[in-house]
């Protein structure tokens, strides 16, 4: 992934987006056990009271509890509350006091002062452990907490006498109190604190149902606010994220589809073409897919992981050698199984490749397949590619599927040995049961969060080599390019084509294909090629466009060496006809006007040019007996014209550019010899201004040309016209005397 990642440049914004909207999503999901654990905690068991503070209490309760409580803590206590009493306030605070606290009426109350949230947690840790005690001497639930004993017990009557104890004394108890409260956590504290409270207020007659049911309704919608926020942020992630991943995989596919456009014939040699289309398609498809999984969740896993962990750190339940055992586990399972499958991975794309040739070699050639009946040997073929792909793609996903299960069931151990811990520790009132809740909780997320990247990791070696393979494609620096200084052609001269002794071998190979040719093709002139299969006829031609380029010599156009002129430049000034007539989806007239830019002519123009072609390359009689016209639709291929009609409509287009240079390629090999007499007829006439360089096997074809180049294993074996080469070229005349009676070769 990392041959590809200058690709994500153009998203760096959207994936800071992403990231962001990741963080919120992580602390809202972090939080949802927090209030969780509060609605236990607070909620249900504290009766809506969070801590040991109340907001009012009796001056008589007040007094008790400073008792208990150290000179310094006593004045932070009365500091941070202010006495009332019903004849010492006005009429009108009076009445709003007396309905928030009936008891007023009767008796003085102490009401909590607006404090900082510091004080209040100060005041909390003052208040709690007095008013256990206290609250100890009312309620045996708690009476257990300083022992069975009668000298451990403290009555009522002692606490009311407690304060006028001497001060060592009191000192002496506290400290012995404090010893017996140690093993207890601050939370447990409140919680027994909060029971006193709980009774003051009854006793002062505030509602205590109100309290709890208004923290109930106002921590639940908190909760509902933040999981909604949470929703939230998870669509905009995803739908961020399916954005990033659609843009990536867009601009892969263009920029892999423009390196092979400038792929000349020996990168070609490199790629099969199921090869490419498998990388253009599947490769670029498995990168994009995970690339949501990147976005979604390999940057989400770590953010909720070590949020996690922070926040098991915070809950002080000292289980954190819990996750520190599940983690464990998931590595040693992720482990297990990457080295069962990754090696498995590795050969799947190239088993792709191979289905996608084979597949492609019967779509093409189903005609040949038909006619020497071997359907079932190309069914076998396939067959073999398709199970052998099958296969390796069962045992990777059956090998991963065992991973859910024993991640599931990893979780519910988890969770068991968390109830099972987490339940003594409540017995023994280190922990609340809410805190159990959140510790659980968190424990999943954490869990969860390497389980999420443990599933991405499976995506992950077949995406990497899918984008290896990308990168091998767009890493490839094609051989034929502009040159860097470009040179303009010369104005002098139009439409000449030299060969400088050119000799040409193909990358890796020991012998040269083309050795030592020198010939001049001038504007006006018909220049032949005619040779033996495999004399390299196709192969000089190539190099006039630059679809190859020579290992020594030089080929000219107008005068400059074409490879130091634009490509683009050079082949706007030829017009290339291929052996094999090559047609676009579409229709003719989109065909016909494929090499112009039809945007700049008038319509009218470009209808002559049209019809002009189509009369010269004797295309017209075919087109006019179709009802559309030139509007007739043109399959993939050209599948549903014939061979001839294919040739004809080739040699049409580009004669609707209207090159100096026409380059036939036995462009005239489908057509029967009354149509080829007439098309070069035609071409003659018509093109007599330009350069015709023609390949043909046929004799017939390339007699009347002005010079006719014979190749014989790479060399020229003659030069000359037709008649020249019959007295002086050996080649030739076999050649001839192969195709044309004695009467034709007499003429």
């Amino acid at each position: 992934m990392l041959k590809i990642v200058k690709h994500f440049k153009p998203y760096l914004l959207s994936m800071l987006i992403i990231i962001i909207l990741l963080l919120i999503q992580a602390f809202c999901d972090l939080s949802l056990p927090d209030y969780m654990s509060d609605i236990v905690n607070v909620g249900i068991q504290q009766g809506g009271i969070s801590n040991a503070v109340p907001v009012a209490i009796r001056k008589t309760e007040a007094d008790r509890l400073a008792s208990f409580m150290s000179e310094d803590d006593r004045s932070i206590f009365y500091d941070s509350y202010d006495l009332y009493a019903a004849g010492s306030i006005g009429r009108k605070d009076h009445d709003r006091l007396l309905r928030s606290y009936p008891l007023l009426a009767t008796e003085p109350l102490y009401l909590l002062k607006p404090v900082s949230r510091d004080i209040k947690d100060r005041l909390n840790q003052v208040l709690a452990k007095p008013m256990m005690i206290v609250f100890a001497t009312t309620d045996n639930r708690f009476a257990d907490l300083f022992g069975k004993s009668g000298s451990a017990h403290i009555s009522k009557k002692a606490l009311d006498s407690f304060s006028s104890l001497p001060k060592e004394i009191r000192a002496e108890i506290l400290n012995k109190i404090d010893e017996m409260l140690a093993s207890l956590s601050q939370s447990m504290i409140t919680q027994s604190a909060v029971e006193y409270v709980k009774n003051e207020y009854k006793a002062i007659g505030i509602d205590t149902g109100r309290i709890q049911t208004r923290y109930l309704f106002m921590s639940g919608l908190a909760m509902l606010g933040v999981a909604l926020l949470s929703m939230a942020a998870t669509i905009l992630v995803a739908l961020v994220g399916s954005k990033v991943a659609a843009g990536l995989g867009k601009d892969l596919r263009s920029d892999v589809f423009r390196k092979v456009e400038s792929f000349s014939n020996a990168e070609f040699d490199r790629f099969s073409t199921a090869s490419l289309i498998t990388r253009t398609t599947n490769d670029i498809q498995q990168v994009q897919i995970f690339t949501v999984m990147l976005l979604r969740i390999v940057f989400y896993a770590p953010i909720l992981g070590f949020g996690g962990v922070l926040k098991v750190l915070s809950t002080r339940t000292n289980m954190g050698w819990v996750i520190a055992v599940s983690v464990f586990v998931i590595m040693t399972i992720v482990v297990i199984m990457f080295s069962i499958a990754i090696p498995k991975f590795r050969i799947v794309q190239k088993l792709v490749d191979k289905l996608n040739l084979v597949t492609r070699e019967n779509l093409t050639g189903l005609m040949v397949i038909r006619a020497f009946n071997t359907q079932k040997h190309e069914e076998d073929r396939f067959d073999k590619a398709n199970k052998d792909l099958t296969k390796t793609n069962l045992f990777i996903n059956r090998t991963m599927s065992l991973m859910m299960p024993l991640m599931m069931l990893l979780m519910n151990c988890v969770s068991l040995l968390i109830i099972w811990v987490g339940s003594h520790r409540v017995d023994s009132g280190v922990m609340q049961v809410g805190d159990i809740m959140a510790f659980i909780s968190y424990a999943m997320q954490i869990i969860v969060s390497f389980l999420m990247i443990s599933m991405v990791s499976i995506m992950l070696p077949r995406a990497s080599v899918s984008a290896s393979r990308i990168a091998e494609v767009l890493a490839v620096e094609p051989s034929i390019k502009d040159p860097e200084v470009q040179k303009p052609f010369d104005p002098s001269i139009k439409g000449q084509v030299e060969f400088r002794d050119v000799s040409f071998r193909y990358p890796g190979a020991d012998d040269c294909v083309l050795e030592g040719i020198s010939f001049t093709a001038r504007r006006g002139m018909t220049t032949a090629v005619i040779g033996s299969t495999g004399s390299g006829k196709s192969t000089l031609i190539n190099l006039i466009p630059r679809f190859d380029d020579v290992t020594d010599g030089q080929v000219l156009v107008d005068g400059r060496d074409v490879r130091e002129v634009s490509l683009k430049e050079l082949r706007e000034k030829i017009g290339y006809i291929p052996q094999k007539g090559i047609l676009f989806s579409g229709t003719i007239e989109s065909n016909l006007l494929y090499g112009i830019d039809s945007g700049s002519y008038e319509k009218t123009e470009l209808e002559k040019r049209m019809d002009k072609a189509a009369e010269i390359s004797q295309a017209m009689e075919f087109i006019r007996e179709k009802p559309e016209g030139f509007n007739s639709p043109v399959s993939q291929g050209g599948t549903n014209v014939s061979g001839g009609q294919k040739q004809r409509l080739s040699i049409a287009r580009a004669l609707v550019k209207q090159p100096e240079i026409y380059i036939f390629d036995d462009s005239f090999s489908a057509l029967d010899y009354k149509t080829d007499s007439m098309l070069r007829k035609a071409l003659k006439s018509e093109l007599g201004d330009s350069t015709l360089i023609i390949v043909a096997q046929r004799v017939s074809t390339i007699m009347d040309a002005d010079q006719i180049i014979v190749l014989d294993n790479g060399r020229i074996a003659g030069k000359g016209t037709h008649k020249e080469l019959l007295e002086t070229c050996e080649v030739y005349r076999e050649i001839a005397s192969s195709q044309l009676s004695k009467e034709e070769l007499a003429i």
